[in-house]
């Protein structure tokens, strides 16, 4: 049984609010990285429990794709408390995927909210 979820813009924004971390496979059936990255991306699933892993496909979901910007697949992108922490394109090994959950898991999500809220207000006066 896949412990991954089929994320379509549908299901996106509630998966995204009811969830406090969210990794997101964009992918797609053609592309051959993408196919040797989705059993390390299984295995992470089952590894991690605790966590939702949804996966996108950007052939089904263009919508998903481009309001994220997606250039290239696969593109993993981690989502805490709703703030994107993590997008990186390119199928990672399993050591740097677990290298990057735990990151993720560390981070101090107060201080990743003030410094988005900086860089928001610095933006906004340009």
């Amino acid at each position: 049984m896949s412990s991954t979820v089929e994320l379509t813009k549908e299901n996106f924004d509630q998966t995204v609010t009811e969830n406090d971390f969210v990794l997101i496979d964009f992918w797609a059936a053609w592309c051959g990285p993408c196919r040797q990255f989705a059993p390390v991306y299984e295995k992470a699933a089952q590894d991690n429990p605790d966590l939702v892993f949804g996966k996108i496909d950007t052939e089904a979901q263009p919508e998903l794709a481009a309001a994220f910007g997606i250039q290239s697949i696969p593109t993993l992108m981690i989502v805490r408390d709703q703030v994107a922490v993590f997008a990186q394109p390119g199928a990672l090994p399993e050591a740097a995927l677990t290298d990057v959950i735990g990151q993720a898991r560390k981070l101090d999500m107060d201080e990743v909210r003030k410094a988005v809220a900086a860089q928001q207000a610095g933006s906004q006066g340009k």
